[in-house]
């Protein structure tokens, strides 16, 4: 597991799955705002569910992510679209309703950019997110990332299209544990 101050990132487990479908997938609106994909019910237990974990896929390496305090299920994160030519990663996070406003989202971008510079040494990590996603932005700005453009109309989201907001952090203008420095055990 990787640690951060507040959360640990650790491998998707089976059991994780039902809860993390029914607070985060299950709920339209949540998923349509941090998809690039339309929402679509999925039953239960399907072998189509997104939140399975293919462990060969090398270029999408999810976690679910935990409370150190307890060991709670607090969410989910993914370093996405790994391009090991280029040596740049894409950052995501879900967290369940009652694990926000609790700065883990803060803690899960510092744990994600150990384990993007640190163990894959990648040179660039990158956030897309809505531009009125104020906890993403916060998150982001807090672990280094510049915002480097605006997407504008970018995402269709429940009827409309809403601006996107592209940060950046190279692992030169990283500063590690300026929020709590992550580490393994």
């Amino acid at each position: 597991m990787l640690r951060g101050s507040k959360v640990g990132l650790r491998a998707r487990h089976d059991e994780d799955i039902p809860i993390l479908q029914a607070e985060l997938y299950d709920d339209a609106l949540n998923h349509s705002r941090s998809q690039s994909r339309p929402w679509r019910p999925i039953t239960p237990g399907s072998k189509d569910s997104p939140l399975l974990v293919d462990d060969k896929e090398q270029g999408h390496v999810p976690f679910s992510v935990v409370e150190l305090d307890g060991g709670t299920l607090a969410g989910t994160a993914v370093l996405w679209d790994i391009d090991n030519h280029n040596r740049s990663a894409h950052i995501g996070l879900g967290l369940r309703p009652s694990a926000r406003g609790k700065g883990y989202g803060t803690d899960v971008v510092a744990v994600l950019c150990h384990y993007g510079f640190v163990v894959r040494g990648l040179q660039r990590l990158q956030i897309e997110t809505l531009a009125d996603n104020a906890a993403m932005l916060r998150s982001a700005e807090r672990n280094g990332f510049v915002r480097e453009g605006v997407l504008r109309s970018a995402a269709w989201v429940m009827g409309e299209f809403l601006d996107e907001v592209l940060l950046g952090l190279l692992v030169q203008d990283w500063k590690p544990g300026s929020t709590g420095r992550p580490g393994e055990s």
